[in-house]
């Protein structure tokens, strides 16, 4: 008879919460993604995120999933390091314009399109998870990290970059930095550690940076960056 590990049976219940307490984002979460995926240019551009590139280069390669990845910037850019990626969204346009990159750059990703309690990931199967500027709705973030972290082996490693609950203020000033505009939807440094209680912290900071991504991460914004390794 076979029975669950603690890990299958905590992401098992964490699918079963996830769909007894909130709907599917709705169609117009979807279409404001699938038009700005649908533009010939990389909304976000091509290049990796800085942050991601220099603390993935630390890590011995492995498998890495790519939550949010939109048009596959990162997720390329890890494979083309000799790393068994995944990735996924809830954008069909975001998958289109990540295989393109993909197909440019002579490398493979399994790229699924749905939200996450859809997909068929496994507990424990991955060495890293990153989540760079992995916005969610407010009321769904926090669940969604606590899921991620069960895909997630012992001693695997987090990447998260973010916008911080101050960079409403930056985007006061500057509305090309992009961002979301809800306050619920940016992080703080304890909404952090509360999602990820389980972890050794290597990096956990809010920091000013300057951003230059694509069409729509242009200028100085606040954002929380982290690192862990899952205990």
């Amino acid at each position: 008879m076979h029975r669950e590990t603690p890990t299958q049976q905590l992401s098992a219940n964490l699918n079963q919460q996830f769909s007894k307490q909130y709907k599917i984002m709705n169609k117009s979460w979807t279409d404001r993604w699938n038009e700005r995926y649908s533009q010939d240019e990389f909304a976000y551009g091509q290049s990796p995120n800085s942050y991601l590139k220099k603390q993935i280069e630390k890590l011995l390669v492995g498998k890495i999933l790519f939550a949010a990845e939109g048009e596959g910037r990162n997720a390329v850019f890890a494979a083309k390091m000799g790393w068994e990626v995944s990735a996924f969204d809830i954008s069909a346009e975001g998958k289109k314009k990540a295989q393109k990159l993909a197909e440019t750059n002579k490398v493979i990703i399994n790229y699924e399109v749905g939200e996450l309690q859809t997909l068929n990931y496994k507990p424990e199967q991955f060495d890293a998870i990153a989540l760079i500027y992995a916005h969610f709705p407010a009321d769904i973030k926090s669940h969604l990290h606590k899921t991620l972290n069960t895909y997630l082996r012992k001693g695997g490693i987090v990447i998260f970059e973010a916008f911080s609950k101050k960079h409403l203020d930056y985007i006061a000033k500057n509305e090309n930095v992009g961002g979301p505009k809800e306050l619920d939807m940016l992080f703080s440094i304890e909404e952090i550690q509360s999602d990820f209680p389980n972890y050794e912290i290597i990096e956990l900071a809010e920091k000013e940076v300057e951003l230059s991504e694509g069409l729509f991460h242009n200028g100085t914004g606040s954002v929380i960056r982290f690192v862990g390794r899952k205990k």
